[in-house]
Parts: structure tokens; C-alpha cells; sequence
């Protein structure tokens, strides 16, 4: 399945990459020429650490740059009144009788404990497009399910959305 991915997204990723390759990048290089110049290779763990840590980086500049050559570009634009990508959103479960606040993002975004629900998750899937007041079934698997209703539906400024970099 392609990754969907918004323009933010995207911007992030670029940044992300060219980082990679600018900094992260040198300075690995940089590390393994001196870890080299101690001596014998095969004993060194400097050496060792160096080249590991300089293909962690160089592994994820290419899954980053796969991640953004195969992606789907997704709007982050909704109606006043919808659930959209970005929009905070608090929910009422009622069968726990409580309410709770997540902000809908992109796969790669999604982070429970910082409360970004993704768009693929049972509630992202269930509340995306929805309007405030509607009462939802979440479909958990075959056998459960369970229903919320939208409280409140808020638009988060992109200066709220969280970077990618250190996923």
C-alpha cells in the first residue's frame, strides 16, 4: 500500500533527506576516517560503530526518498464543519462515558501517546469526513465494535504539526 502523505509531509521529508545527506552524512564519514586511523581494523570497535552508524543513515535517506517517490499526496484541506487530516477533534466513547482529544494525521505521523491518530487506525478511518454531533460505530475486528459520538472538531495551524525528523 502506497504511504499517503500530505505536502507538509513531503516538505518535512525533503528537510529531513537533505539533513541526512548535508550533515548526518559528513559527520559519519568523518567518524569512520578517524575510527579507521587507530589501527586494526578488525579489533576496532570504533571502526565498527562508525560504519554502522554510517549506514543507519545512509538506509534511511533511501527509505525516506522510496517512502516520497512512491507516496500518495493527500489534501489536508476539509470543511469548516468535517473532520479532516490535521483537525482536532474531541470524541465522547460511550461506553466508557468519557471524552478524549486526538489530532487526525498521516500514517507516518500517527503516535497514540501524543494523541495523532492516524487516518488508517479504526477511529482515524471511522471519524475522517465526519461532522460534529455524528454518532460513529468504530469497527474494532469481526466481532467488536463500539460507538462515539464528535464533540468538537477544531482546525490545527500548521505551526502545531509535529516534525518527522527522529522517527
Amino acid at each position: 500500500m502506497r504511504e499517503q502523505l500530505t505536502k507538509s509531509d513531503v516538505m518535512k521529508i525533503e528537510e529531513e533527506i537533505e539533513y541526512r545527506k548535508l550533515v548526518v552524512r559528513k559527520e559519519a564519514i568523518e567518524a569512520v576516517k578517524e575510527a579507521r586511523a587507530h589501527g586494526d581494523l578488525s579489533e576496532n570497535f570504533e571502526y565498527h560503530a562508525a560504519k554502522k552508524d554510517k549506514n543507519k543513515n545512509e538506509s534511511r535517506i533511501r527509505y525516506l526518498e522510496r517512502m516520497l517517490k512512491t507516496a500518495e499526496i493527500v489534501s489536508d484541506d476539509s470543511k469548516e464543519d468535517e473532520v479532516g487530516i490535521n483537525n482536532t477533534v474531541t470524541v465522547y466513547f460511550e461506553e466508557d462515558e468519557e471524552e478524549q482529544t486526538f489530532r487526525l494525521v498521516t500514517s507516518i505521523r500517527g503516535n497514540s501517546v501524543k494523541n495523532l491518530i492516524s487516518t488508517e487506525s479504526p477511529i482515524g478511518k471511522a471519524i475522517l469526513g465526519r461532522r460534529e454531533g455524528e454518532r460513529i460505530p468504530v469497527k474494532v475486528n469481526n466481532d467488536y465494535s463500539y460507538y462515539i459520538v464528535i464533540k468538537k472538531i477544531e482546525n490545527t495551524s500548521e505551526d502545531e504539526n509535529d516534525a518527522i525528523r527522529g522517527y
